[in-house]
């Protein structure tokens, strides 16, 4: 081989190195199928890895718990209630998800239960501020009663029952038959990596744990906009991994 043809051959090569270094580099649409006639693409939005500090987040919560992050995780160790919210508010369509670890090692608090969380929550007295009566909640369960939101609790009366409620925002909670579960596989397990994905597409509602659709409901008055929460009671547990997608076909 000349040297001149050397040349171009390295020339080459590097090039297709770059091309290919930067096509592994880009960021990538992931694809969706949430039903058999919708696949929808994700743009990822937000992203919250606890490294640093809480300041997106509002910390709801009764006294004697504690919120804080060690190792880079969100650890939430708490006795009578508590309530976390992503101060940003959303929109939808959107995709929310984010990894959970409940902690069973003889704790005072080490309970398995209560893995919930709500999204699209508004405040009907205050719908331009959710935080506006954050001091009067302080994280006692019966104070979110009056919001308008979707909740989901995973393991709840000492993990006994599963259950999802689309609070309506005057105090009613309905729950439906098809949403009130009580087998084992919808319970919780301790010490266990839960990875959660929550899809609010227009009217399409759905939420996952480790890749199990557990609720998919077609809402004909679907809450589209609000704020999302980590939910809990008596529980140890760690967050981490949070991440917010916007959907479209």
């Amino acid at each position: 081989m000349s040297l001149k043809n050397s040349h171009y051959f390295k020339l080459s090569i590097f090039l297709l190195l770059t091309v290919l270094f930067n096509y592994s580099c880009a960021p990538s649409s992931k694809v969706f199928a949430l039903n058999d006639s919708l696949e929808v693409k994700s743009k990822l939005l937000y992203e919250e890895n606890f490294d640093v500090a809480l300041d997106d987040w509002q910390v709801e919560q009764m006294d004697g718990g504690s919120t804080i992050l060690k190792d880079s995780k969100l650890e939430i160790d708490d006795v009578a209630g508590c309530t976390i919210w992503y101060k940003k508010e959303l929109s939808g369509p959107i995709m929310i998800e984010y990894d959970t670890y409940i902690i069973d090692e003889g704790g005072a608090n080490d309970r398995v239960s209560d893995m919930n969380c709500f999204w699209m929550a508004i405040d009907v007295e205050s719908p331009e501020n959710l935080f506006e009566n954050s001091a009067s909640r302080q994280g006692k369960f019966s104070n979110y009663d009056s919001l308008r939101l979707y909740y989901m609790g995973v393991g709840g009366h000492d993990n006994s029952k599963t259950r999802f409620r689309r609070y309506v925002g005057n105090g009613e909670r309905p729950l439906l038959e098809e949403h009130d579960f009580t087998k084992n596989k919808y319970l919780l397990e301790a010490n266990k990596n839960y990875h959660i994905r929550i899809i609010a597409y227009n009217n399409v509602i759905q939420y996952y744990r480790n890749g199990v659709k557990m609720i998919n409901l077609y809402d004909d008055n679907p809450y589209t906009s609000g704020h999302f929460g980590f939910r809990t009671v008596n529980n140890h547990m760690t967050i981490d991994n949070f991440k917010v997608y916007r959907l479209k076909q």
